[in-house]
């Protein structure tokens, strides 16, 4: 008998597409942001399309609201035809404002519980991130690792005090992690693209159950590296977060240079 091939770790991808984006009202109000074009294509296909190439993706996830799921579940089965090695569900958490959505972490825990994604990895990305670059590099650095968080570096200590700071060991470990820091010391912020392995996954509840902050996605990292090595990588190429109609036009700009 030959020796047995040690089993291929799958993984899931969770797309969060959940929010309101009232900051961008009028454009928002009938569109999810992910949805919004950019460069001559939905924010949420920048993302795709740089994760599509990763191996081994079992199933995509957008959870989003009932206000915008039937457009994301129109978007995805055109896109599905597009990518056709991409498999897509809709989740919808059935919020219908503001005041009943679930947050980040929220979403996540319901997708994980309802989908039993405990069982795989997990990739989790907010739908409104723009990559210029593969992100097969973050799926192969993260093998065999608990946890990851993609950081950038936005050069810019005033800019980095509406995202957060982050220090890591000489092994790129988050040692320290603040959400909107005041007196940031560092420019490099983690961004919303994180990859957990099935170990991490199963821990949802248990920070949901404990009463911790269900939204930004970053609390949850925040909670994680003080119990597990949360270790960190640069995303290659230029990532953007669009939260104003300026910074939309600017992306627009920026990314019609990419796309040529």
């Amino acid at each position: 008998m030959g020796l047995s091939q040690p089993r291929k770790r799958l993984m899931n991808i969770l797309i969060l597409a959940a929010g309101y984006a009232t900051r961008l009202y009028p454009l928002t109000l009938n569109k999810a942001k992910p949805l919004l074009e950019v460069a001559g294509k939905p924010m949420i296909e920048w993302v795709l399309d740089n994760l599509a190439p990763v191996p081994g993706i079992e199933n995509v996830y957008v959870v989003t609201n009932d206000k915008f799921a039937a457009d994301f579940q129109k978007w995805a089965d055109d896109y599905g035809r597009r990518q056709p090695k991409l498999s897509f569900k809709i989740i919808n958490d059935n919020s219908t404002s503001d005041a009943d959505k679930l947050g980040a972490i929220g979403d996540i825990n319901l997708v994980v519980a309802r989908e039993n994604l405990a069982a795989s990895d997990l990739v989790v990305v907010a739908g409104d991130n723009l990559f210029s670059e593969s992100l097969e590099g973050f799926a192969e650095f993260a093998k065999g690792k608990q946890a990851v968080l993609a950081t950038y570096d936005v050069k810019d200590l005033e800019a980095i005090k509406k995202y957060n700071s982050i220090e890591t060991n000489d092994e790129g470990v988050i040692t320290h992690f603040e959400e909107k820091p005041a007196q940031p010391k560092s420019t490099n912020t983690g961004i919303a693209l994180y990859y957990f392995s099935k170990e991490i996954v199963s821990l949802f509840p248990t920070y949901i159950a404990a009463g911790n902050n269900p939204d930004q996605p970053g609390r949850f990292i925040q909670w994680l590296y003080t119990r597990v090595p949360v270790h960190t990588y640069s995303v290659p190429g230029i990532w953007f977060d669009i939260g104003s109609k300026e910074t939309l036009e600017e992306a627009n700009e920026i990314f019609a240079d990419v796309a040529k």
